[in-house]
């Protein structure tokens, strides 16, 4: 997968960042090769993940969504699944954990970088 440098900071306490300010609760970012996905773990830990397919990293069009159940990442072209808590697959074709970035949170600016 092509690197992108990441860079962004993230106030999880404003207004518009509401999806992100309870446990469970995600949000999609611009950013990255194909954007990000935010995913709040706990009250201090955040997951920021690559929204570019890790089995199809050179098709723009193979972009993972947050599924219905909140916790699935589905790859509308190859069908493949991975977790939004840490990235893994759940299933083929995939082999490989979606991309990952550095999320360090003070309690009130998440910065996200690589």
């Amino acid at each position: 997968m092509p690197y992108v440098s990441v860079g962004l900071n993230v106030y999880p306490g404003d207004p518009s960042n509401f999806d992100i300010q309870v446990i469970g609760g995600w949000k999609y970012l611009d950013g990255g090769l194909n954007g990000l996905v935010i995913y709040r773990k706990s009250e201090q830990e955040f997951v920021v993940l690559e929204r570019t397919s890790s089995y199809l990293p050179n098709d723009k069009n193979a972009k993972v969504y947050v599924q219905k159940d909140n916790f699935t990442l589905r790859d509308t072209v190859s069908k493949s699944e991975w977790r939004i808590f840490d990235g893994e697959v759940t299933k083929a074709p995939a082999t490989w954990p979606l991309r990952q970035y550095g999320a360090t949170y003070d309690g009130n600016l998440l910065r996200i970088s690589n």
